[in-house]
């Protein structure tokens, strides 16, 4: 309701006072006015205080220690403004996918109500859609929705006939590679991975002198899952395979997989890199060539800002990053990573929780992080946005790259199975005189138990 005209009738109500009618009349009036005034006020509360009347949800999200935390940090401010009755605690887990994992499934495997939303590797949705952790979102995730992103990024979040991630973003292993040293000896960015040894080699022979800290490779080594992602490369890049295409089997005693393992054995290990990458993640791997002490690294999208950037590493401007090499020409492989936003089925606020992650996967934010983290979207047009590729122009080769990766074992046991697999990367890289055919044998067999349990399962 309107009150100018009550108004105007304040302002003229003095004129009729000292004419035509007695003064007490035109109080009178004056009074009742600013009376029903007051009433229709009470009647119609202002915004402000229809927003303080609904209630304050506080929601849990869990996650990793952010690559760019002053991204996030702007992000959630953003959406905090944008929804003053919601607010955001995170939780972050250290960042170490396997570390993570752990911490997250403890907290769902005891039902705790304070996680609303978390994170989840794109490995890990068959296991918490089969064990009821994440809820299912088909009512909210419409297929009209899904239609912006692309096609592997909603694939990984699928299991069975639901949908339970929506997808943050799609990751694929690169190769990172010094231009410089590159452009000094006569060399582009190599094809084959024995191309790449021989590059290597040349290098920090003759940088020896002024760098005797220089290493040919920086990749992650340690057991963990990032040993996993690495050598999936490796063996699909020499045309092998970690299982059947059936997915009924395992293929590590193939002869493509062991000619890759005792490749990266006796070519990569102790000889591109030193004894100690045997112990790096991310973060190590990273630092190496951070510092300028690798020629090579291989790493996800995320790192493009990071080796860039003049605060954190001292080769910035002299980055070039290629599709990681194959074992022939024309033959590469990339291992398909990347995170989902998931609902925990014992939130008690999944509305809310859903409004976050609507939020965090919008097109605008997206493009944030894409413009100032180097993040690769899932949203498809993206990787032709001009803004995006003006700050981070290396995402438009991506995109090939990111379509054509090789997803690891789609399975509710894959945590189990990528337990044999570290173990057996592990060992056969660190100890020399293993046996190779007979460890994958073992291996295979372990794994084919598995697999064969998980079919009869109800």
């Amino acid at each position: 309701m309107r009150w100018i005209p009550s108004r105007q009738r304040i302002q003229r109500a003095p004129q009729l006072s000292s004419g035509t009618m007695p003064r007490w009349i035109g109080l009178l009036m004056l009074t009742l006015l600013i009376g029903s005034t007051g009433i229709a006020r009470a009647e119609s509360p202002p915004t402000s205080a229809i927003a303080a009347s609904k209630p304050h949800v506080t929601l849990r999200f869990v996650s990793w220690k952010p690559d760019h935390a002053r991204v996030w940090d702007e992000v959630l401010a953003d959406f905090t403004h944008a929804h003053p009755d919601i607010s955001v605690v995170r939780e972050l887990a250290p960042h170490s996918s396997t570390a993570y994992h752990d911490l997250l499934t403890q907290k769902l495997k005891n039902r705790d109500t304070t996680v609303d939303v978390f994170f989840i590797d794109v490995i890990w949705v068959p296991e918490f859609a089969e064990a009821g952790w994440a809820r299912p979102l088909d009512d909210k995730f419409s297929p009209s929705m899904r239609q912006d992103f692309l096609p592997a990024a909603v694939d990984v979040g699928r299991y069975e006939a639901s949908v339970y991630g929506v997808p943050s973003r799609i990751d694929a292993g690169l190769l990172y590679y010094r231009q410089d040293l590159l452009a000094k000896y006569g060399f582009s960015a190599p094809k084959t991975w024995p191309e790449l040894v021989h590059q290597a080699e040349t290098i920090t022979a003759g940088e020896r002198r002024t760098d005797p800290l220089l290493q040919g490779y920086s990749a992650q080594f340690k057991q963990y899952e990032g040993l996993v992602c690495n050598m999936l490369e490796f063996i699909e890049g020499h045309g092998g395979s970690l299982l059947r295409p059936d997915g009924t089997g395992s293929t590590l005693s193939s002869p493509d997989a062991l000619a890759a393992v005792q490749f990266v054995r006796d070519e990569v290990i102790g000889r591109l890199t030193s004894r100690a990458a045997l112990t790096y993640q991310e973060p190590e791997a990273l630092s190496l060539f951070l510092q300028g002490h690798a020629i090579f690294h291989r790493n996800w999208p995320y790192a493009w800002e990071l080796a860039n950037n003049r605060t954190r590493s001292t080769i910035a401007g002299q980055v070039g990053v290629a599709p990681l090499p194959g074992f022939s020409p024309g033959h590469t492989a990339a291992t398909l990573g990347g995170w989902l936003y998931g609902i925990s089925a014992y939130s008690q606020h999944p509305d809310e929780a859903w409004t976050l992650i609507e939020f965090l996967s919008s097109h605008a934010m997206q493009k944030k992080f894409s413009r100032e983290a180097g993040i690769a979207p899932s949203r498809e047009a993206l990787f032709s946005d001009p803004e995006v590729l003006a700050r981070a122009p290396q995402i438009r080769n991506q995109r090939t790259v990111l379509h054509a990766a090789t997803p690891r074992p789609r399975s509710p046991v894959y945590p189990a199975i990528s337990h044999l697999l570290q173990r057996y990367f592990s060992r056969a890289l660190a100890v020399r005189d293993i046996d190779l055919e007979q460890e994958a044998a073992v291996t295979d067999a372990h794994i084919d138990r598995l697999l064969a349990l998980t079919k009869a399962a109800p």
